[in-house]
């Protein structure tokens, strides 16, 4: 139900100028639920590189392990140096982004006494896979994804699958495409978000919102 007149003119304006999408996390994001930083521990030529495997990582440290030990819970997908808010997005498949603080261990990758700070993309080995589309987590943004307005007209997504009383938070619009520009939304766009890859998320507002 809209407000007065006046009330409903100035929301419209407000999410037409479109809504700064950072992260698109739950309130639970995949990343909390990942254990955040990792101290690098059984490393090889380059700890968690792509391709590699690492275990779970709750009530100790996360582990590089072989992707054949029973052990492993979580492949990488890419591997990056530096501040992720700096660094190259991680591929949409992410279930979840583990970073990797600055070590200096006893022995390292290339001999230099340290292990340099970085993140990694991980993707579970298996599920849930928090980063696929309309699950409601991972880093990234993607078309079938489910996002709700929360305070200060900021968009965060959750799960597409969320409804009844005891959802957390109910979806409001659906996100169908990510263009270049605005004008290339399909017909029926009611809210634009604006991505960390500068592209522009278009969203349907659900009938069931």
């Amino acid at each position: 139900m809209r407000g007065a007149r006046g009330a409903g003119a100035l929301l419209g304006a407000l999410l037409a100028v479109g809504l700064l999408l950072t992260g698109c996390r739950p309130s639970s994001s995949a990343e909390a639920r990942g254990a955040g930083t990792a101290p690098p521990t059984g490393y090889g030529a380059v700890f968690l590189d792509r391709g590699e495997c690492s275990s779970r990582g709750r009530a100790v440290a996360f582990r590089e392990v072989a992707c054949t030990n029973g052990a492993a819970a979580a492949r990488v997908l890419a591997r990056h140096a530096g501040r992720q808010s700096r660094g190259p997005l991680c591929p949409a498949r992410t279930d979840f982004v583990l970073h990797i603080s600055q070590h200096r261990p006893d022995a390292d990758e290339d001999g230099d006494g340290a292990v340099p700070q970085g993140y990694a993309c991980m993707r579970n080995l298996r599920a849930p896979h928090p980063g696929n589309p309309g699950q409601g987590g991972g880093p990234r943004t993607v078309p079938g994804d489910c996002v709700y307005l929360a305070a200060g007209l900021q968009a965060r997504e959750t799960p597409c699958a969320a409804s009844g009383a005891g959802a957390r938070h109910r979806p409001e619009y659906l996100v169908t495409a990510t263009v270049r520009e605005r004008p290339s939304c399909p017909a029926g766009t009611a809210l634009y978000l604006r991505l960390p890859d500068h592209t522009t998320g278009c969203a349907r507002r659900l009938t069931s919102a």
